[in-house]
């Protein structure tokens, strides 16, 4: 086999922009304008025709579009295999029901860090984002509170004249909770944009190597230093039960439970658990749209961005496939990854493999057992994977109408439509009642559902007068009461038990339903790759984040194989569509690149 390294001087240029980019700070709020999607905005189709070749520099497993992209700036020929018939991995738009597209699986944007925005020219490439007027609507059921909804935006005094229908004191203190959230979010800045730190090289015999370890804390050291005299809080905040965190700030219930939500999305688990205060930090670290903790929708729906950064990539010569699924990583007698092999039979030599599946598909199902460690192994089929996420996306010929805010004309689009509207979130309790109906093997019984509607600032996603409504509800188990699989019946009727929710709060919503898509966490895994159905690739739980992810021995993206790296959200800093996981990768194995 040839040699596929690249020349010296080649490497150096790597190496450089790999030193440029790591080591870049200051990065400035980006612009958000619409812009006009750009010429290289292109197809699938037009993704997925060029031939593939029997090597490459480079081969990224998953729809690694982000890492590609980065890949082939450096100079390096990279392919991009994808198993489906279409990029994007879980951020995909799909019009599952002729004429509405629907963000199929992730569906808002905010954790996107702005470097990535910035260096792949995302705007350029035809990325443009919707931010929400409104951030949070909560309708209450009659008789339950005082207040009928509680509605947040970006305008801090109308939150508080919202806030103050339930406690004039909770209006008072809510500025000081966002300013400390804020601060907390910002001082990490530098530990989610790089590499973990390596303790154990901190141990090494090798002088070179114990320096290069000592570099590797300045990110920590920089968090430690913006924090200051507020580390224990910080620290409290990371290992606390959000609950013990928001009853120290706010009396009422409706406020804290909708801020709670924010603790227990994605991740299986209560208020009321330690760690989830950290859950409940991590969904407010974007700052996307300009306004931390603020989520925006994409023009055109979440495949719109996979588009826009394999516009990136191509634009720089890397080469995407669809329809080609690997069935195994090659790995020679020096443990050293050579290559993939596809189900289709083809053989691929690479002398880079990033892997944007999990830990459980890269290291359990793709690659060969006898080439890992045993306790690797056994370590890696004991991360947790639950998940209590089941994702409804449903076709509407109409918008729901409130009874505590109902629509002042037919079908019109309000405020409270554009933003994140949750439902069965009135206090902190009913969410831990629901996370216990889960863990008993049963469907909620009174779900918290976090409702969407898109289309009501994106027209191109549905029909005139018709709207895409993306239902984002838990608690589900992935495997129902005595072990038993979900079969048809038990979808429809969990459901059912949501729409039966919803028309409390919305009457006629059932009744413009033109069709449902319902995707429970085995539906998930089976679809999109997501191990045990959840979207974070692993659970957010302290135990497997920072120097812990996916492993405590194996952090980040290295693996137990040379040339072999882990590029997808089951490494640090973790979940959500977020890309700093696959930058971080991408540039370890640039800066591992030899000859």
């Amino acid at each position: 086999m040839k040699s596929i390294g690249c020349a010296r001087a080649k490497v150096s240029n790597m190496r450089r922009l790999c030193t440029k980019i790591l080591t870049a700070q200051g990065v400035t709020r980006t612009r958000f304008a619409r812009a006009k999607v750009c010429d290289q905005r292109r197809s699938v189709a037009g993704l997925a025709g060029a031939k593939l070749q029997p090597e490459y520099e480079a081969v990224v497993i998953g729809g690694g579009k982000w890492w590609a992209a980065y890949l082939s700036r450096a100079g390096v020929r990279t392919a991009v295999l994808e198993r489906r018939n279409l990029l994007g991995g879980a951020s995909v738009t799909e019009e599952i029901v002729p004429g509405f597209k629907f963000s199929r699986a992730s569906y808002l944007l905010s954790l996107l860090r702005p470097q990535i925005y910035e260096e792949l020219q995302l705007e350029r490439h035809g990325l443009t984002l919707l931010p929400r007027p409104c951030v949070s609507f909560c309708p209450l059921l009659d008789g339950t509170q005082a207040g009928h909804y509680l509605l947040l935006g970006s305008d801090m005094q109308e939150n508080q004249k919202s806030i103050a229908q339930f406690s004039l004191s909770d209006a008072q203190m809510y500025p000081e909770y966002v300013q400390t959230m804020e601060r907390f979010v910002t001082a990490m800045d530098p530990l989610l944009d790089s590499p973990p730190p390596d303790i154990p090289g901190l141990f090494q015999r090798s002088p070179r190597k114990t320096l290069q370890a000592l570099k590797g804390l300045r990110p920590l050291f920089r968090t430690a230093q913006s924090l200051g005299k507020d580390i224990p809080s910080f620290m409290e905040l990371l290992t606390a039960p959000s609950a013990k965190i928001l009853n120290r700030y706010f009396e009422s219930e409706p406020l804290k439970a909708v801020l709670a939500t924010d603790s227990v999305v994605g991740s299986n688990t209560s208020p009321y658990a330690s760690g989830s205060g950290y859950v409940l930090l991590h969904h407010v670290m974007g700052n996307m749209t300009g306004m931390r903790g603020a989520w925006a929708y994409v023009q055109g729906g979440m495949g719109a961005l996979s588009d826009s950064i394999a516009a990136s990539a191509m634009e720089h010569g890397a080469s995407l496939f669809t329809n080609s699924e690997v069935q195994q990583v090659m790995v020679d007698d020096c443990g050293c990854a050579v290559g993939v092999a596809l189900t289709s039979g083809e053989e691929i030599k690479s002398k880079i493999i990033l892997s944007n599946a999990t830990a459980h598909v890269t290291y359990l199902q793709l690659t060969p057992q006898s080439a890992l460690p045993r306790d690797f192994v056994r370590a890696v089929s004991q991360i947790d994977y639950s998940s209590p996420v089941t994702k409804i996306n449903v076709a509407v010929d109409k918008l729901p109408s409130f009874k505590v805010f109902p629509n002042s004309a037919e079908n019109v689009p309000e405020l409270h439509h554009s933003c994140t509207i949750h439902l069965n979130a009135w206090d902190m309790e009913c969410l831990d009642v629901a996370f216990g109906d889960a863990y008993q093997g049963i469907p909620s019984k009174r779900p918290l559902i976090e409702m969407c509607i898109p289309s009501v600032l994106d027209t191109t996603l549905a029909p005139p007068g018709k709207h895409v409504v993306l239902l984002f509800t838990q608690y589900t188990p992935y495997l129902l009461a005595g072990g038993r699989a979900w079969e048809q019946v038990d979808r429809d009727m969990y459901a059912d038990r949501v729409f039966d929710c919803i028309e409390e709060y919305a009457p006629g919503f059932k009744a413009s339903v033109i069709s449902r898509d319902i995707l429970v966490p085995v539906d998930l895994e089976r679809i999109f790759g997501l191990t045990g159905g959840n979207i974070f690739h692993g659970a957010m739980s302290l135990d497997q984040l920072f120097t812990c992810r996916p492993l405590p021995s194996h952090c980040g993206a290295v693996s137990p194989i040379r040339g072999l790296y882990l590029c997808g959200s089951g490494a640090h800093p973790g979940g959500g569509v977020m890309g700093s996981a696959g930058r971080l990768a991408a540039l370890t194995a640039l800066a591992s690149f030899r000859d």
